[in-house]
C-alpha cells in the first residue's frame, strides 16, 4: 500500500502475465499449425521448391492425425486471438513488459501466419488437386 490507501502493482503484477500468455497461445498455434500441415502442406511446397525424396512420402503417414492435430491448435488459436483482440486491456506501467507495443506486433503476425497456416492445412483438398 502507498500513502494515499490504494495498493500499486509492480511490472509483474500489472500485466506481464496475460501479454506472456498471449506469446504462449501464439506459439502453440504455429506450433500446432505446422504440425497439421506437415501431411499435406509442407510434402507440396517441398515439391514446388524442387525437393524431393523418398523421405517425403513418410510424412503422408501423418494423415489420420490431422483432425485431431486441427482441432488442438484451433484451441490456442482462438484463445490467442480472444486475448489479443478482445479481452479487456490492463493499464501498464511506463517501461514494463505490457507496455512494449513490439511484444504484441510479434503475438499477432504469429496467429495470422498460423491461422495461414491451419487454413492452408483445412483447405488444402481443394486447392492442391490445382498444382497437379
Amino acid at each position: 500500500m502507498n500513502e494515499t490507501g490504494s495498493e500499486t502493482l509492480n511490472s509483474s503484477e500489472a500485466g506481464d502475465g496475460p501479454v506472456r500468455r498471449e506469446g504462449g497461445l501464439a506459439a502453440l498455434s504455429v506450433i500446432g499449425a505446422f504440425l497439421a500441415s506437415a501431411c499435406c502442406v509442407v510434402p507440396l511446397l517441398l515439391v514446388m521448391l524442387g525437393i524431393s525424396g523418398a523421405w517425403i512420402g513418410n510424412l503422408t503417414m501423418l494423415e489420420p492425425y490431422k483432425p485431431y492435430v486441427v482441432a488442438a491448435t484451433l484451441v490456442p488459436l482462438g484463445l490467442g486471438f480472444w486475448q489479443v483482440y478482445f479481452k479487456p486491456k490492463t493499464v501498464c506501467e511506463p517501461g514494463s513488459y505490457c507496455a512494449r507495443p513490439r511484444s504484441a506486433i510479434i503475438t499477432k503476425a504469429a496467429l495470422w501466419i498460423a491461422t495461414v497456416i491451419i487454413v492452408l492445412a483445412i483447405t488444402i483438398g481443394w486447392w492442391a488437386p490445382l498444382f497437379y
